[in-house]
């Protein structure tokens, strides 16, 4: 990626992820090098089943690499504890609650369990902490509704308030704009872009909205089948990346408009 800093967020390092068997190692991505920047939107993209998921669980140790190296502020991951990592890295993920009974409120308070004591009391600052996650996204008159009593797109909006209230550098999220429609994928994503601006954290997420990606993010983490390209959206354009991606039978990249049209 061109004009880095000297200190980045988080970086990888001549990283290999996949899974680990029995008999082998079966490698989906190997030589993956990028370094993402404090405060910025970051968009993951690329086919189906190219290994996004895959790469997102690495990146938040849920499953370990192959080989190579993650770099969280400077220290390597995998000596990172998980009590340390729940303060520097938040993660909004596609599972379903395990509880949609819980208040709204309820719910959010959830991301402040890396700082309270056992018991789980919130201090007058975690109750401030959690006000204004509620504030930052918009939801405030949400928060005495049940989840179970929320549309997909306002509880999506509550998952981002929890990762907020657990005031991490970083937030990641898994495909944040499944299953809604085409005005509240645009809002969800136009929601993440304000909080990078507002807040200063660094938001990663996974998506299949390349276009809107293009529009709405700093920077660009394209996996395509021989390598993984990192960079500012325009650079990708300019080097045809887009074009890459997909069969060009069906669908192509206009690097005029920046967005892919169904070929005729």
């Amino acid at each position: 990626m061109k004009n880095q800093t000297a200190n980045p967020i988080l970086s990888a390092h001549q990283l290999t992820i996949g899974y680990k068997t029995k008999k082998k190692a079966i490698v989906v991505v190997s030589d993956i090098n990028f370094e993402l920047q404090k405060g910025q939107l970051i968009g993951l993209v690329g086919a189906n089943g190219i290994g996004k998921s895959t790469l997102l669980r690495t990146l938040i140790k849920v499953q370990p690499e192959l080989t190579g190296d993650i770099l969280l502020n400077g220290k390597a991951l995998n000596s990172t504890s998980t009590l340390e990592l729940a303060k520097e890295l938040s993660i909004v993920l596609t599972e379903p609650l395990i509880s949609k009974n819980l208040s709204v409120y309820e719910l959010v308070a959830l991301g402040r369990h890396p700082y309270t004591n056992w018991i789980g009391n919130l201090s007058d600052e975690d109750t401030a902490i959690v006000t204004n996650a509620l504030s930052l996204v918009n939801i405030i008159e949400l928060k005495d509704k049940r989840c179970y009593e929320l549309s997909d797109g306002q509880l999506q909006k509550v998952m981002i308030a929890r990762a907020l209230a657990q005031d991490t550098a970083i937030i990641v999220l898994d495909e944040p704009t499944t299953h809604l429609d085409m005005y509240h994928k645009a809002y969800i994503l136009k929601l993440l872009q304000r909080l990078t601006k507002e807040t200063g954290k660094t938001i990663l997420f996974s998506s299949h909205e390349i276009d809107l990606a293009i529009q709405l993010c700093d920077t660009m983490i394209v996996m395509q089948k021989d390598k993984v390209v990192c960079d500012q959206p325009c650079n990708l354009i300019t080097e045809g990346v887009f074009n890459r991606l997909f069969p060009k039978d069906l669908i192509s990249f206009d690097s005029t408009t920046g967005s892919f049209r169904v070929s005729k």
